[in-house]
């Protein structure tokens, strides 16, 4: 077995990567190593996660220098401990049918009848390698030869929750509904993740799958995961209009990717920090982030309220808000967001903190699996908020506005975005990351909280065109899929990805790519991790 190679991803993530296959003992090797790693508990690396092939160490540069990291890396390699064997798992499958609609075609393209698949299929024992894409989604393998099949040309808009596809070598189960391109086998009931224990595949398990007989189908499948949720009797604010879109977000939930959890939380984690700052706030109290104008909200009870982050043309009772700015509200006043002066996104925080149930460690919104947040999802007309009953601490004197105000002003119809080369360099052309340094990039309409979808003039070049072995991702990286539009990962992205990554947006220009909407442009420029430290301290202020 080669050395692996430790690579940058960003200034806040290395990457140790091993060979570049699907393979149980490489597979072992990262997951030993990892294991290595949390054992050291080191503090300032917020999580280690394993994948197909690498290692992924997620630390804070302030708090943790690289160097420490690569050598508590090295030492894991060299004294990493043995990981106990995976338990062995049975998922009961209903074959073919409107719940594998694709099964009749893997069977054509493998020159095998129906059967033959289903029992190939599932008369085998397959390794979990990772878990990543959401939330539960086990990436399973390797599949037998025989019935190997490519990716649907054309990705479906909706594959039903409790599928099971295959793709190439592998096999999965898709928890939720959501859209896919694996071709589907047919479907299980049983649910794959569970707020309360996590995964029921966890990375390192071993699989079977058992046919359910053709008379005893079941009725019920997976649903998204849910915690209780009690509406507020006594409200501190009533939604009268939410807008084009506004959740719960908090500074995010680290410590399950490794469960294919997103960080997520604001997209704008200065104004977070600024609003929380100036009202008196814990640093990880839940706030509003509203998307663009439009949201109307009507305070119930007296209140001090400040809005940070994008200027929306916040108004108290009709009057105009100062951004950053704690204001006293009385019982019955309306504080509306009422046209797009500059930036996307803004952040609304009321004194105490709005009061959500903590999910997995944070009250932040996850969209994608429909958990965290006001049930999981995006705020509504009628919806009642409270906040935590606690005595706000005093206001910091000095919240961090005057870097606010430029990126603002920076965003107000497009930015530059200083970036770090890498990870994924040598599947790229020597032009292709001159190309990003040159080209004005647009943000497109598909566009959202996961990431960005940017369309340039001209193409990034790969230098290799053949599929890459999903790694993991990195907020702020820089995916190229074949059509060479990038597509820019934000704080709901998934966990792995399959596209290699060109260059990752610095964490302190992380906050200004957080305030772009469709429409704005985004340039890029390479800039050394010296720069990229330097900005991160002056944004905090360290």
């Amino acid at each position: 077995m080669t050395l692996p190679q430790v690579r940058d991803a960003g200034d806040s993530m290395l990457l140790v990567e091993f060979e570049p296959v699907v393979d149980r003992a490489v597979n072992a090797r990262v997951r030993a190593v990892a294991a290595a790693l949390r054992e050291r508990g080191m503090p300032g690396v917020r999580e280690v996660r394993a994948t197909l092939r690498s290692v992924a160490v997620d630390y804070d540069p302030l708090r943790l220098d690289r160097s420490a990291v690569v050598t508590a890396v090295e030492g894991a390699l060299a004294a990493s401990p043995r990981v106990e064997p995976g338990r062995l798992i049975e998922i009961p499958v209903a074959y073919g049918g409107e719940h594998g609609p694709d099964l009749e075609e893997v069977a054509a393209r493998s020159g095998m009848d129906a059967r033959a698949v289903v029992h190939a299929h599932a008369d085998h024992e397959y390794h979990a390698f990772m878990v990543g894409f959401m939330p539960g989604f086990s990436y399973l393998g390797p599949v037998p030869e025989a019935i190997i099949a490519p990716r649907r040309a054309t990705p479906r808009l909706r594959v039903p929750g409790g599928s099971v596809g295959i793709a190439d070598s592998l096999t999965g189960v898709y928890p939720r509904a959501c859209p896919g391109g694996w071709a589907l086998l047919g479907r299980t009931h049983v649910p794959m993740f569970d707020l309360s224990s996590g995964c029921v595949v966890r990375s390192g398990d071993r699989v079977r799958f058992v046919p359910l007989d053709p008379n005893d189908r079941p009725d019920e499948f997976p649903v998204p995961p849910s915690v209780p949720f009690l509406e507020a009797e006594d409200p501190a604010a009533t939604v009268i209009r939410p807008g084009l879109l506004t959740t719960v977000q908090d500074a995010g939930r680290w410590g399950h990717q490794g469960s294919g959890v997103p960080v997520g939380g604001a997209l704008d984690a200065l104004a977070l920090a600024a609003a929380n700052a100036a009202i008196g706030n814990a640093p990880e109290a839940a706030v509003l982030e509203a998307t663009l104008p439009g949201l109307d909200l009507r305070l119930d009870r007296e209140c001090t309220v400040v809005v940070s982050g994008a200027d929306l043309g916040a108004e108290l009772d009709g009057a105009p808000m100062v951004l950053g700015e704690p204001a006293t509200a009385g019982a019955g006043a309306r504080l509306r967001l009422t046209e797009r002066r500059a930036g996307t996104r803004a952040y609304v925080a009321l004194a105490g903190g709005l009061s959500v149930p903590v999910v997995l460690g944070s009250r932040s919104t996850e969209l994608g699996a429909g958990f965290g947040g006001y049930e999981g999802r995006a705020l509504r007309a009628g919806d009642r908020l409270a906040v935590e009953r606690v005595t706000p601490s005093p206001a910091s004197p000095s919240p961090p506005r005057s870097t606010l105000r430029q990126a603002l002003s920076a965003t107000s119809s497009g930015v530059r975005l200083r970036v770090l080369a890498g990870p994924h360099d040598e599947w790229f052309t020597a032009a292709a990351l001159a190309e990003l340094e040159r080209t004005r990039f647009l943000v497109t309409p598909n566009s959202n909280r996961v990431g960005y979808r940017l369309q340039g003039d001209v193409p990034l070049t790969r230098a290799v065109a053949g599929e890459m072995i999903s790694d993991a991702t990195v907020i702020g990286g820089l995916q190229v899929p074949h059509d060479g539009q990038p597509i820019l990962l934000m704080a709901d992205r998934q966990v792995t990805g399959g596209y290699p990554i060109i260059a990752t947006v610095i964490t302190a220009d992380l906050p200004v790519a957080g305030q772009l909407a469709p429409g704005d442009w985004v340039r890029f420029a390479v800039c050394g991790r010296s720069e990229a430290l330097a900005a991160l301290r002056a944004t905090v202020g360290r």
